[in-house]
């Protein structure tokens, strides 16, 4: 209150003059006249204002109120207004003159404009946080709408982990649905397993191997436990010797089916599907900006409608549907070929996912979300949009560079007069099964074959005896049962190594195949190393032993790695058979 307007300006103290402003949260100093003051003269003391307000209780009236009158409101006459005066602190003696008012009696010192503008982006920022989460709530409804999922049917393991290896199928189905698709042909067909990809993550996420399963190979569908739309379960009969693409699509059969199809195929249990159609290629594609794909010639295809000349291209929409559906203009016109272009095509959009170019953008993010929910279907273990999440930061550890693809090896149809279906190649494809089984990586059993040839090379520098001259036992040190008698037909009816003999078990069950010799049999073993493709560090060299007729003679121990009888052992991977590319080099399709 202002000592002017009470005229008593000589005994108080000036900062009992600044009072606050709520409009603008500052004090200020108010100088215009207070109300009326209570009639007995000079200042009252808090007991004496006590005292006023139990009268006042005793009597009814209204309770004093503490603290100043709000700026701006006039005071009645009243007792009742009378007594709020003594809530205004006593008079105090004057501070001398050139003394300011206290910072402390004036209020909060003002804020800077910088510290004002941070506050202030700081609530702006965290209104727009509120609003980003809101939004992104709805999103995310949104993309899990879009999501179309199908039980496994118990086909899978029941889910990804993230301390074990990742399995994922991945099947392209020709069913003609989506807009445009019609025009294409078949437009009435369930679908089938057209294309089928197994994706094959590393334990340690380092590596991966995208294995490709040709349409028409011949193989046993298993009986399928299928989820029927009413939620009952029928079994749907297997087939036996048919092609591997009516795993899908055909009588009934789900995604479920294929995934114990590729189970029983080849040993390995598949974590998840997805199933993508024709739309999702071209979605996909558009959504990242098209992919760079590279052709060794020109193709003019009317089958598939593609039209590229030579060289290098980015295709998106139609374009990449007839680039992955094409097959009559390169190769051998087969469906073999395709694969090779289909394999071109998934390394070179897997490039564009994890380029710069697309992880920095949020157009082309939102874009992808938005077209990858909406054309794939995936199995029921991943059918929120956090899970598909969670699943792809396993997958996109690995580096490009270390995934490989490879085929399922395969030879014609020995049943067939027309070639048009194909059989599984023995061994070779069930080395290759095993290697993933395995988690053995592609990229580095490349890398480990070059180390071994170097190491052959060193070891097998000289000459190499005639295969008639080459005298060596054979022993089974742990092969399976009879390998050591097969290996032997094998030497001397196919390869001439007549002076072999079988020398039975040996005496220790060894891990790896060897080859002992003395030095001056230096030329046999080069010789008989060559013939079993064995590595240089299968090559012992040791102390002359002889044979069941005392010649002396190089020892062969077939160990645990033994495959049969012909199959190299230069790399148990026969990564030079099997490995086609790895997805951060762009090769061009002849």
């Amino acid at each position: 209150m202002d000592a002017q307007g009470r005229g008593r300006a000589d005994n108080i103290d000036p900062a009992d003059q600044w009072v606050l402003n709520p409009n603008t949260g500052d004090y200020e100093l108010r100088l215009q006249p207070s109300a009326a003051q209570p009639s007995v003269p000079g200042p009252r003391s808090r007991r004496t204002a006590k005292a006023g307000v139990a009268a006042a209780t005793a009597t009814g009236a209204a309770a004093p109120t503490r603290g100043r009158t709000a700026p701006g409101r006039e005071r009645r006459g009243t007792t009742e207004d009378t007594l709020l005066e003594p809530s205004v602190p006593g008079q105090r003696r004057r501070r001398p003159p050139q003394d300011p008012p206290p910072s402390r009696r004036k209020g909060r010192p003002k804020k800077s404009k910088g510290k004002r503008i941070l506050i202030w982006t700081g609530g702006t920022m965290a209104f727009l946080l509120v609003g980003t989460s809101a939004a992104a709530y709805l999103y995310y409804e949104h993309l899990n709408g879009n999501i179309t999922s199908v039980s496994d049917d118990g086909a899978g393991t029941g889910g990804f982990s993230k301390d074990r290896a990742i399995n994922i199928l991945l099947v392209g189905t020709d069913k003609r649905t989506g807009s445009g698709n019609d025009g294409y042909g078949d437009s009435g067909s369930a679908g089938h397993a057209d294309t089928t990809v197994v994706l094959h993550v590393s334990k340690d996420r380092t590596n991966a191997t995208a294995l490709s399963i040709p349409r028409d190979l011949i193989t046993d569908i298993p009986d399928c436990p299928t989820t029927q739309k009413d939620g009952s379960t029928k079994v749907i009969r297997g087939t036996q010797g048919t092609r591997f693409n009516n795993s899908l699509g055909q009588e009934g059969r789900t995604p479920s089916c294929t995934m114990r199809t590729v189970t029983e195929l080849t040993g390995i249990k598949m974590d998840h599907f997805m199933v993508a159609d024709f739309n999702a290629v071209k979605t996909l594609t558009s959504a990242v900006g098209g992919v760079e794909v590279c052709l060794a010639k020109d193709i003019n295809d009317p089958d598939s409608k593609l039209k590229l000349s030579k060289g290098k291209h980015t295709i998106e929409g139609e374009e990449a549907l007839a680039f992955v559906r094409t097959r009559h203009s390169v190769g051998f016109g087969g469906d073999l070929s395709r694969i090779g272009l289909q394999q071109q095509f998934l390394s070179a959009l897997m490039r564009k996912l994890k380029s710069n170019d697309t992880l920095t953008s949020p157009t082309k993010l939102l874009k992808l979300a938005e077209a990858g929910t909406k054309a794939l279907t995936v199995d029921s273990q991943i059918n929120d949009i956090n899970k598909l999440r969670d699943l792809g930061l396993e997958l996109g550890k690995f580096d490009t560079k270390n995934l490989s693809f490879t085929t399922v090896p395969v030879i014609d149809n020995p049943a067939e007069k027309v070639k048009t279906t194909v059989v599984l190649q023995e061994p070779q494809s069930d080395q290759l099964f095993s290697l993933i089984r395995d988690d053995t990586s592609l990229t580095a059993v490349k890398q480990q074959q070059k180390k071994e040839k170097a190491a052959v090379a060193a070891r097998l520098k000289g000459s190499k005896a005639d295969p008639s001259e080459v005298r060596v036992r054979v022993l089974n040190g742990g092969a399976p049962a009879g390998s050591a008698q097969e290996t032997l037909n094998w030497l001397q009816n196919d390869e001439g190594v007549t002076k072999s003999e079988n020398a039975g078990n040996a005496e220790a069950t060894l891990k790896k195949t060897t080859l002992e010799y003395a030095p001056d049999q230096a030329d046999q073993a080069r010789r008989l190393a060559d013939l079993m493709g064995l590595p240089g560090s299968a090559m012992k060299p040791g102390e002359s032993v002889t044979n069941s007729q005392g010649q002396p003679a190089i020892t062969l121990t077939l160990g645990e790695d033994f495959k049969g009888a012909g199959v190299s052992l230069t790399n148990p991977s026969k990564a030079s058979d099997v490995q086609k590319s790895t997805a951060d080099k762009v090769e061009c399709a002849k």
